[in-house]
C-alpha cells in the first residue's frame, strides 16, 4: 500500500538534482564537520541530540514524540562510524517521526514538527500532513527506513539520502475505521534526498527534502 500522498514528491522533486550535486561537491569526512515556518515549536534555537525512537524527550529540551500502538517506524543502517554523521542520521529520523506524529495527532501545530523541520522541509511537511487531516486519514502498520548515506559540508550542513519501504503500512480512515490493506507494489519503495543544517544549539534540522516514489535503487 502506498500510504504516502504523492504531493510530497511533487512539491519537492525539483530540488533533488540540486541536493545531490551539492552533496557530491561538498564532502567533508571529518568529525568536525532558514526559513522558519510559523507553527508551534518552529524555533531554530533548540537543544541537542537524541535517539530516533518515537519517544525522544530528554533533559535537553527536545520535545517528546509519541506514536499510537498500531503504528511503527523502524530505522536501519544508522551507524556510520562517525559520531557527527550518526547525530545527523538520528535527527533526520526524528524529523521523519515528527511528521508522522503530526499525522497521528491530526495537527500541523505539534512542537516536534517545527523543532526538527524548517524552511522548505517544514512548509512541505505541513502541506503533506494537511492532506491526511483533510481526508480524516491516519496510517497503521510498519514503515522501514534504511540505506542511510551521509555527506557532510563543513560543520553545520549535511546531506542525507535514504530509502523507505511502505509495504506493511496502510491508510486508515479515522471516521470509518476502515484500513486499506491493498498489497504493496514497486511504488511502496521511496528514495529520499534531504538537506540538514545544524542550528545554534546543536539540532540537525531538515531544511529541504526530495522524494522519488518507485525508486529502483531502493528495491535492490
Amino acid at each position: 500500500m502506498n500510504r504516502r500522498p504523492t504531493v510530497l514528491a511533487a512539491l519537492t522533486l525539483t530540488t533533488v538534482t540540486a541536493l545531490c550535486l551539492s552533496a557530491c561537491g561538498n564532502d567533508d569526512t571529518t568529525d568536525n564537520a532558514k526559513d522558519t515556518g510559523k507553527i508551534a515549536g518552529a524555533d531554530t534555537d533548540e537543544k541537542t541530540s537524541a535517539s530516533p525512537t518515537p519517544s525522544a524527550a530528554d533533559s535537553s529540551g527536545r520535545p517528546e514524540i509519541t506514536f499510537p500502538s498500531d503504528a511503527k517506524n523502524v530505522f536501519k543502517d544508522q551507524k556510520t562510524g562517525s559520531a557527527v554523521k550518526d547525530a545527523v542520521v538520528a535527527d533526520s529520523a526524528l524529523a521523519t517521526n515528527a511528521v508522522d506524529e503530526a499525522i497521528f495527532q491530526g495537527s500541523t501545530g505539534t512542537k516536534a514538527l517545527g523543532f526538527y523541520n524548517t524552511g522548505k522541509a517544514l512548509s512541505n511537511s505541513i502541506t503533506y500532513v494537511q492532506q491526511y487531516i483533510d481526508k480524516s486519514n491516519t496510517w497503521v502498520g510498519e514503515t522501514r527506513y534504511y540505506d542511510y548515506k551521509v555527506t557532510l559540508s563543513g560543520d553545520k550542513a549535511a546531506y542525507v539520502a535514504y530509502c523507505s519501504d511502505e509495504s506493511d503500512s496502510y491508510i486508515k480512515n479515522k471516521k470509518t475505521k476502515k484500513v486499506d490493506k491493498s498489497p504493496g507494489t514497486s511504488n511502496s519503495f521511496v528514495e529520499y534526498h534531504t538537506k540538514l543544517a545544524k542550528n545554534a544549539k546543536g539540532v540537525w534540522q531538515t531544511t529541504d527534502i526530495a522524494s522519488t516514489r518507485g525508486s529502483k535503487a531502493c528495491q535492490q
